[in-house]
């Protein structure tokens, strides 16, 4: 199986490619720029590889939520790299790829973590959060919704109440009450953590084998914030 993978959504920009459990990536981290550079990562690796675009079993992309302009590229460039191979795709939500990062990133399996709150900053004294738990497959799965918040409406599930839970995302960086808040349960905060390429084609390998894959024209961004793209009305 072969599966390209991409995100811009933040201010990480990266692409990856997964092939019969063997990952090539590359990432950067630039404050613009991404349009430029998504196309010359995806080339690089192309061509490394050897692969054809035609010869992709998906192409996944980091769906959201992130930036306005980050998301949209990564859904635009999807489209039409999908629509010109004739490939399906597999939208795969950044706040999972951070959490699976986080659980990719432990030193053992013991240290990896179970529970996971994922808060990454959206920016206008707002985070994008979400939380997951770890599945038998070794994959990050969602408990609940994804949402868009202040930092003090930031909340853990219910069942919860005793479990050790790990911090991640850029959020806890920009908005430091999130730390108090959670002070109680965080047995430790990654604060540096942006979603990536590798962990989004890693999560796209399950939906491509499940079957869960839509055509080119479904590669949609997920913004949360849908206000911000509406124009204000006179």
């Amino acid at each position: 199986m072969k599966i390209l993978a991409l995100d811009t959504a933040t201010e990480g920009c990266s692409a990856a490619l997964w092939v019969d459990g063997s990952v090539l990536e590359r990432e950067v981290e630039a404050a613009r720029g991404h349009a430029d550079l998504i196309l010359s990562l995806i080339d690089e690796l192309l061509n490394e590889s050897a692969t054809k675009l035609a010869g992709l079993d998906a192409i996944a992309f980091g769906r959201g939520p992130g930036s306005f302009t980050g998301v949209r590229l990564a859904a635009s460039v999807t489209q039409g790299l999908a629509f010109g191979a004739e490939v399906p795709v597999v939208p795969i939500s950044d706040l999972r790829a951070v959490a699976q990062r986080v659980l990719t990133r432990a030193p053992d399996e013991n240290a990896a973590p179970r529970h996971v709150l994922v808060c990454n900053d959206a920016r206008m004294q707002e985070v994008y959060w979400a939380c997951f738990e770890l599945g038998s497959d070794g994959l990050m799965m969602p408990v609940g919704f994804e949402r868009v918040s202040k930092p003090a409406d930031v909340r853990l599930p219910d069942e919860w109440k005793r479990a050790l839970v790990a911090g991640a995302g850029r959020g806890f960086a920009a908005y430091t009450e999130l730390r108090g808040n959670f002070v109680q349960c965080l047995t430790n905060i990654d604060d540096n953590v942006l979603p990536g390429a590798r962990e989004i084609a890693l999560l796209a390998v399950a939906e491509v084998r499940a079957g869960r894959t839509v055509p080119p024209d479904q590669a949609v961004p997920v913004y949360l914030r849908d206000d911000v793209a509406k124009p204000k009305v006179s």
